[in-house]
């Protein structure tokens, strides 16, 4: 929904408010909750549908956000201690021009509910972002810089998959209009494929080759990286002075993780792994390696 509304008193710094979020709300009773955390990003108390609705048209869409892009369109994948840092780009228009954008991304199911968001990306101020590509007087594009920190935002495992999109866009520096439709986004616990072999090199034609690895997938819950079962991998080759691979056969990853077949010998060429991944865990590929045929 789009809500004409005057930018709310910022009670939080952005400091504090990430500080905030390393102690869940859920685990430490004096702890805010993510829902005040975000109240300094937005617009204000969120309005009905019922009450926009009656709102003239020229107070709704004198700004209008057009256009939203996190990450480039890719997922953003975090691992278990290295920060994740991306953008937000926000495409927006009003007759009067744009000042500037703000942008965060939430997890839940009310973001103005106390107990409606258990998780969020927020940035480092509270202030619209002015870093603005003006195409026009009265067209912009801003971006706005994100960082995830999995000691921090993503503290519980739980919180992998999609993820909701808040977006706003500001003709001066207090007013502007709020972009809430449900855009999602994916934000998902990074994958690996490890301990990567095919043997025997050498091996003779149309003998067979063993190829193994090990797949898993990290915990945020417990910054470690566990295996990842029951997950189909593509084992690939590429013949030699061929750039593209080919998938050879899908393999299923044991309870530990652990992936293990084999292959006959036809030719020299490069063998890998590669998982797609799935609305949990990222796409991981292994590393290479080369058989010589003989």
């Amino acid at each position: 929904m789009r809500i004409r509304a005057s930018l709310a008193a910022a009670t939080m710094s952005g400091a504090l408010a990430l500080t905030a979020l390393a102690i869940p709300a859920a685990q430490a009773d004096d702890a805010p909750s993510l829902a005040e955390v975000a109240k300094p990003y937005t617009l204000g108390q969120a309005q009905t549908q019922k009450t926009q609705n009656k709102m003239s048209a020229k107070d709704v869409y004198d700004i209008q956000v057009t256009k939203v892009t996190v990450n480039g369109g890719k997922d953003v994948v975090v691992g278990g201690s290295q920060k994740k840092q991306f953008n937000v780009y926000v495409t927006a228009t009003n007759p009067a021009g744009i000042y500037g954008v703000q942008a965060f991304l939430w997890h839940g199911t009310d973001l103005y509910d106390e107990y409606g968001i258990d998780g969020g990306i927020f940035p480092a101020d509270t202030d619209p972002s002015t870093d603005c590509e003006r195409w026009s007087a009265t067209t912009a594009t801003c971006k706005v810089v994100l960082v995830a920190d999995p000691k921090v935002d993503l503290y519980d495992s739980a919180l992998n998959g999609k993820w909701n999109v808040y977006a706003a866009a500001y003709e001066d520096s207090e007013n502007g209009l709020e972009w809430s439709q449900y855009q999602n986004h994916w934000v998902k616990r990074a994958a690996q494929i490890t301990s990567f072999n095919a043997a025997p090199e050498p091996v003779a034609k149309g003998k067979p080759i063993t190829v193994s690895g090990n797949l898993s997938m990290i915990s945020w819950t417990y910054k470690k990286y566990y295996g990842y079962g029951s997950q189909n991998v593509q084992l690939q080759f590429k013949k030699a002075g061929s750039s593209t691979y080919s998938t050879l056969k899908t393999v299923k990853s044991s309870s530990s993780g652990a992936l293990k077949t084999t292959v006959n010998a036809t030719g020299d060429g490069t063998f890998r792994y590669y998982y797609p991944g799935n609305g949990n865990a990222s796409t991981a590929t292994s590393s290479a390696d080369y058989v010589d045929v003989r």
